[in-house]
């Protein structure tokens, strides 16, 4: 079955390989840019399986060959050439099996975060301008882009919830693990008494769609605009160029106001409001098998507590997976990229336990 499956992707490949030369797709900009994505997808899982056939055929020879008379010292070597590529051959197959599991639709897309203090007041407000510190320093170290679509900041450095784009390859694929809640034990900088207090702070990433993958009419959208405001309320532009649109049947609200264009302001929001209601419509479509997703890691839900920061013991936990790791500092200084590995080979893990189930 698996075989079958790894020839059909083969063929797959070779077919649009040879498309990717066609003056025809050559030609057509939209139609090249899809044939070229679903190209690149397939290239790993290719070239690994070309070289498990090699491998494959390596051993069966070596085995075909201990059938035969052959003097002590060769048969020797042989023995040790057919245990060599059987153990290479079972690692491929291991590693082919992975590649085969179905990859989430939306890994390689921008993704909107959006990140909101929870209970603890003003010290939940501080460590959320933490989280998002950390997320901008990991888009960094990834090469990626961040753009800020609305920020609501408290007068001493906390941010009671903001929403921003991350831009880049496989962006979702990494951070789409973070939604959920993340909870900090920390002595807060105004605590006279020096006692440890836990605040929480909410995190939501979506994908970022396109407009042909949502339902919307722009019928049931209300477009306001009104000055931006900074830190503490008080306005920092004249013109009325931040955006808030009311999407009147689910009573979502955008609001978008980093840039000094209304139009730019305006194209963000509805960026937003797109991934808002994808996520709403897939959720929909997703309820049969919903109890299938919670069993996954980074199902999403929201009100999940996810992992917690502990300042006195420099420990970070994620409770998903019962990894600790005592690197604080690196970690919210961007250094994310062990807990998601780690996150990732467990979703892959559930993955292939399901398909063999």
């Amino acid at each position: 079955m698996m075989i079958e499956k790894l020839q059909a992707a083969e063929n797959r490949y070779e077919e649009l390989t040879q498309k990717l030369t066609d003056p025809a797709i050559l030609g057509n900009p939209e139609q090249y840019k899809h044939t070229a994505t679903e190209h690149s997808e397939l290239e790993e899982v290719v070239s690994v399986y070309r070289m498990y056939k090699v491998i494959v055929h390596d051993r069966d020879e070596a085995r075909e060959m201990l059938d035969r008379p052959l003097e002590e010292e060769f048969r020797e070597l042989v023995k040790e050439e057919y245990h060599e590529k059987a153990e290479q051959a079972a690692a491929l197959e291991e590693q082919l099996r992975i590649l085969l599991v179905p990859k989430d639709p939306n890994d390689n897309k921008n993704v909107i975060v959006e990140i909101r203090g929870g209970a603890g007041g003003e010290e939940a407000a501080l460590f959320a301008a933490v989280l998002f510190r950390m997320y901008v320093r990991y888009a960094e170290r990834s090469g990626w882009h961040v753009e800020t679509v609305d920020i609501n900041e408290t007068e001493i450095g906390g941010v009671k919830e903001c929403t921003f784009t991350v831009i880049g390859a496989g962006a979702y694929s990494r951070l789409k693990f973070e939604s959920g809640v993340h909870r900090v034990q920390r002595v807060p900088a105004t605590e006279a008494g020096g006692r440890i207090h836990t605040s929480t702070a909410t995190v939501a990433v979506l994908p970022e769609v396109d407009d042909v993958e949502v339902d919307l009419n722009l019928n049931d959208v209300d477009i306001d605009t009104y000055r931006s405001s900074g830190a503490g309320g008080q306005h920092i532009n004249k013109t009325e160029s931040a955006i808030r649109l009311t999407h009147r049947p689910t009573g979502i609200v955008v609001t978008c106001q980093d840039e000094k264009s209304q139009l730019k302001n305006k194209e963000r929001a509805f960026k937003v409001l797109r991934s808002k209601l994808y996520e709403i419509q897939k959720e929909q479509r997703d309820s049969s098998v919903a109890e299938v997703r919670r069993s996954q890691v980074g199902s999403g839900d929201r009100s999940e507590r996810i992992r917690t920061y502990n300042y006195p013991q420099n420990r970070v936990t994620d409770h998903r997976i019962d990894l600790t790791l005592y690197k604080l500092t690196a970690i919210l200084d961007g250094d994310l990229d062990e807990m998601i590995d780690a996150l990732i080979t467990s979703e892959r893990a559930e993955k292939l336990g399901h398909g063999n189930g």
